[in-house]
Parts: C-alpha cells; sequence; structure tokens
C-alpha cells in the first residue's frame, strides 16, 4: 500500500497547487503523510454527510473538489460544522485533499468532465492559460455538438445527463434557436461573460448565474462577434443554461477518480477509488410559478 505523501504526490502532479488562482485554499487539509492509503472517496463538497459516507466506507482519503476553509479560519472546535468535520476526519484516520481551481485549469480538468457528460468535442479552453505552451489547459472549455440541437434539446440534453437537483436547467434565450457551438464551465460562470462573447459560440452552460450579470449579458448579446445585429434574434441565438453548482462540477468526480485509478494501477498500489453519489447540492425541492414559462 502507499503512504499519503506517495499518493498527494501524485494527486499534485495532476493538479499542482501553483495553478491554483491567488485567492483559493487547495492541497491537504489534515492527514499523517506516513499513513497507509488502500482506499479513496472523490465528493465535490467537504460536509458532514460526505465525512459519515467516507466513514462509513472505511477510506483512508478524502479528496474534494471544493475547499473546507477557503478564507481561513481561527479555531478547529467542534461546535463549529466545519470543526466537526476535522474531528471526524482526524478521529478516523482520513486524510483531507482538495483541487480546486487547479483542477478547474487542468487538463482534463473540471469543464472537460462537465463537457464529456453532454456529448460534446471539446475545441479549445474557454480562457487559455498563458503558461500553457500547448494551449490545452484553462477555463471553461469551448466545444462542439456531434449535430445541431435546438437550445430546448440542448437543455433537455443537460437536464438528463447531468446529476438531478431540484433546480435542474435554467435558459435565457429562445428555445427554438439552433445550437452547433458551446461554452461550458463548471462551476460559477457569470464572470466568464465577456469571454464567452469573444468566443463567438451559440450557447454557454454553467451554474449560479445571478440575475444582473445575466440580463446585461442577454441584452448586449446581439454584439458579439459576427453575430447579426437587429430586432431579428434568430440570428443571434446565443443562450444561457444555468445548471445546478453541484451538479456541473460532480462529473469531475468520476474523472478524477479514473485518472487516480490509473495511476494506481501503473504503479501496482491496488487502491479501491470510489465517488460519492451523494447529492449536496443545497437546494432540496422546486415549486414552479404557475404559469411560468416552461
Amino acid at each position: 500500500m502507499p503512504c499519503l505523501s506517495e499518493v498527494i504526490t501524485a494527486l499534485d502532479a495532476l493538479w499542482p497547487s501553483e495553478r491554483a488562482e491567488d485567492w483559493d485554499a487547495v492541497g491537504t487539509v489534515c492527514g499523517d503523510p506516513d499513513q497507509e492509503v488502500s482506499r479513496v472517496l472523490f465528493a465535490v463538497d467537504p460536509v458532514r454527510e460526505i465525512v459519515d459516507e467516507a466513514v462509513k466506507l472505511n477510506a483512508d482519503l478524502l479528496v474534494t473538489h471544493h475547499p473546507l476553509y477557503l478564507r481561513g479560519t481561527t479555531t478547529v472546535a467542534a461546535s463549529t460544522f466545519k470543526g466537526r468535520v476535522v474531528h471526524t476526519l482526524i478521529k478516523n484516520d482520513i486524510a483531507l485533499h482538495v483541487a480546486h481551481t487547479n483542477a478547474d485549469r487542468a487538463d482534463p480538468g473540471v469543464s472537460d468532465a462537465l463537457a464529456g457528460a453532454l456529448d460534446l468535442r471539446v475545441v479549445r479552453p474557454l480562457v487559455p492559460d498563458p503558461t500553457d505552451a500547448e494551449g490545452r489547459r484553462g477555463l471553461g472549455r469551448v466545444c462542439e455538438l456531434d449535430h445541431p440541437l435546438t437550445v430546448r434539446e440542448l437543455a433537455a440534453r443537460a437536464a438528463e445527463r447531468l446529476p438531478a437537483t431540484a433546480q435542474g436547467i435554467r435558459v435565457a434565450g429562445d428555445p427554438d434557436a439552433v445550437v452547433r457551438t458551446v461554452a461550458v464551465s463548471g462551476g460559477s460562470g457569470d464572470s466568464l461573460f465577456a469571454d464567452v462573447r469573444a468566443a463567438g459560440v451559440d450557447a454557454f452552460l454553467t451554474a449560479d448565474l445571478r440575475h444582473h450579470p445575466a440580463s446585461e449579458f442577454m441584452a448586449d448579446r446581439e454584439h458579439g462577434p459576427g453575430r447579426e445585429h437587429g430586432p431579428d434574434r434568430a440570428h443571434s441565438p446565443l443562450a444561457l443554461l444555468d445548471a445546478a453548482h453541484w451538479a456541473t462540477e460532480w462529473p469531475w468526480c468520476e474523472l478524477a477518480a479514473s485518472q487516480l485509478d490509473e495511476i494506481s494501477d501503473r504503479r501496482g498500489w491496488g487502491l479501491r477509488v470510489h465517488v460519492s453519489k451523494t447529492v449536496t447540492d443545497p437546494w432540496t425541492s422546486h415549486s414552479p410559478s404557475p404559469g411560468a414559462p416552461n
């Protein structure tokens, strides 16, 4: 069996911490470097339900996409839910490792997994990493469909292929517009609107779209590169598809688990690698407004 430090070295090669955003908190949160690792669990969120699952699974290492302490802390007292997570992990000899924006920018990364879940062909990064001479790393992905779909059909595919959540898929734009190219970004994506517009795609699928940025983007969508202006929006079908944050990032867990599986097989580690299917999206139900557009 490998020790934790060996497994972490392999994970750091996949998602180097120096490629994370300056504000991010990635890397190993707790764990003894010398402890043996035989079972690993991947999940999006380091919340109590996931930690309990890791305990029940008898995992030695939990790898999550979201950080536990993004803004730091002065206490890990068990009187707080995050402190209770730390106490439970340490008491059960479970290490916690985080790969967040360094996994977003990786090749392959979070948005590659999202594109794969939707059967989209990745063409290039939406926001290329300037340190990557090959032009494969970066935030988001610009993709092509295997055949044209309407916005309505693309939304239905996303609703079917991504994990089910109370939100489902929200759409802004003409549902009958034809889509051939799509930008995708796992997690919160409205900071990338300028890059989406510059990419000249037909649709953008992401999560956590806020009212004002989305409203302004839709009002200005006709001014993207190569788009005809004027009242006929059939010539400017750029649409927004807003999925649940957790749902757009969960496919990465399967991708990351397969990457560690391959490393384990190659090095003869014999790791047992699992992906949590526990839904940690915070929204639990949805009541449609009577008479709302669908």
